[in-house]
């Protein structure tokens, strides 16, 4: 802060008789600058209409908490305090943004009644079980009382259970939907890393059939049966095990015998986004190439572009079975469609898989205990948050971070001089670096995955997206949206993907 004061100008003031004007004792100054200290500290303690006095609070929280009045003869002169400047704005907004919430999750957890859940931790207090004495946050199926959570969770098809369908499950009076939809408020999918040894290694492709098949269901509503004969009229043999169109003894194991072929038929009993099963999944541990009937996105699911053939409509069968006869006579191209195996996925896959390194239970109480600070944080009552900063001509904001799967926020600042997608990146890959932070995958992933301890941002996205959105569809437009979003969301939470 600049020097202020009275001091007059070299010209000499004078009475209309050309006497000279009495000098001001500083004291009658005195009550002047005790109603501005007690203004100030009114603006500044009650956070008065923040939103437009915040150019003002910062100003008078400059003047008076980071200087200091001396008298020099008659005159007040205010003088910035050094000693007072050497608390930054970041340390500034870390005091006067922290907050009490209404609850403390590690001394009165989330509490969901339904049976006891298995998981090795949580990031917050979370317990399942069944207690008569104590209101449950949420519980399964419905109705509920009145604050209580309905919770609808299924792993089948939309197809089948029609109130496995969002829309469906909300008309119903669902409050909470976990499904294997990625756009579900809690997915539970059928993969992960601890349940299936994606990695494991390939073995020789011994069987004389081109592709073996685990089909059981033969009353599906879709039309892979349809599709497996398709294959065979374009030569494709194919070694049936399951309980349609059966050609070999069923009772083997399904991923050992899957090993021997180059091919697996991937085929769902229903064409739906993102339910993707352990179909797929253990052919991508048998290290086959899977032809999948299924959910029309597939491809969000491969381990790396070209390692799958997909079958979206019954016509593109033929082609299909052109694709595999060539990868059949061309060891190059197959070992291509199979470099994943070697070289490890692609970023996208691992960030997809990840997400259950947490698991869905723990993934519902953190999403339940996220809603219950926003409750808290849209109280009247609720202390307001000033989330950023002003000293001259430079703004420094406050924005919260957490990895996926976590639930306590972190504090990172960003500068209006750059304010840009980049920064944010790089001041989240600072914040979590300096902590020694350990992404939640660490103890899951295959030793051939797990990498160094370099941390790498996948994705940045505001707190409340799906996965759905999260991993595929958003993205800030640029520099000029994301400022726009600081603006219009203070104290802005994010979640980081590391992979």
């Amino acid at each position: 802060m600049g020097l202020v004061s009275n001091q007059r100008g070299s010209r000499s003031e004078t009475t209309l008789d050309g006497l000279p004007v009495p000098k001001r004792k500083w004291s009658n100054l005195m009550p002047l600058f005790v109603a501005l200290v007690v203004i100030a500290e009114i603006a500044f303690l009650g956070r008065l209409d923040m939103a437009k006095n915040a150019a003002m609070v910062d100003t008078l929280a400059d003047l008076f908490y980071r200087s200091r009045v001396v008298i020099e003869g008659d005159d007040l002169v205010v003088v910035a305090d050094r000693n007072s400047q050497s608390e930054s704005c970041e340390e500034w907004l870390e005091r006067e943004d922290a907050v009490a919430y209404s609850r403390d999750f590690t001394k009165e957890p989330v509490f969901v009644s339904g049976a006891e859940q298995e998981w090795r931790t949580c990031s917050v207090g979370c317990k399942f079980g069944f207690n008569g004495d104590k209101k449950p946050d949420a519980a399964f199926g419905l109705p509920q009382p009145t604050g209580t959570a309905s919770v609808l969770r299924s792993m089948e098809s939309a197809q089948y259970y029609s109130e496995n369908n969002i829309a469906m499950a909300r008309r119903r009076g669902y409050n909470l939907v976990m499904t294997t939809s990625l756009s579900s408020d809690v997915p539970v999918g059928y993969f992960s890393w601890a349940e299936y040894d994606i990695m494991a290694p390939i073995k020789p492709k011994t069987d004389s059939a081109l592709a073996a098949a685990f089909i059981s269901n033969c009353g599906a509503r879709n039309f892979r049966l349809q599709a497996l004969e398709a294959l065979e009229k374009e030569n494709i043999k194919i070694d049936s095990y399951g309980g349609c169109h059966r050609n070999h003894d069923g009772r083997v194991d399904k991923v050992e015998t899957l090993k021997r072929y180059k091919f697996s038929l991937a085929f769902e009993n229903s064409n739906e986004e993102d339910y993707v099963t352990e179909k797929f999944f253990q052919s991508l541990v048998a290290g086959t190439v899977p032809v999948v009937v299924g959910a029309p996105n597939i491809q969000d699911f491969a381990p790396a572009p070209g390692s799958i053939l997909h079958i979206k409509e019954l016509e593109d069968a033929e082609s299909v079975a052109k694709s595999m006869r060539y990868l059949a006579e061309n060891p190059e191209a197959f070992n291509q469609s199979l470099r994943w195996k070697y070289e490890g996925p692609t970023d996208s896959f691992k960030a997809l898989v990840d997400m259950a390194a947490v698991h869905s239970s723990c993934r519902l109480c953190i999403h339940l205990a996220t809603m219950s600070r926003e409750m808290d944080e849209k109280s009247p009552g609720f202390k307001k948050r000033l989330c950023k900063c002003t000293r001259g001509p430079e703004t420094v904001y406050h924005i919260y971070v957490r990895e996926r799967g976590r639930f306590e926020m972190e504090s990172i600042y960003l500068r209006s001089s750059n304010l840009t997608l980049e920064a944010l990146k790089s001041a989240i890959m600072s914040k979590f670096t300096s902590m020694n932070h350990v992404p939640v995958w660490k103890s899951e992933r295959p030793e051939i995955l797990k990498g160094g301890n370099d941390l790498k941002v996948y994705r940045v996205y505001p707190v409340g997206l799906t996965q759905r959105q999260a991993l595929y569809t958003f993205s800030f437009s640029g520099n000029a949206d994301f400022r726009n979003h600081l603006e219009s969301n203070p104290c802005a939470k994010f979640e980081v993907i590391f992979v």
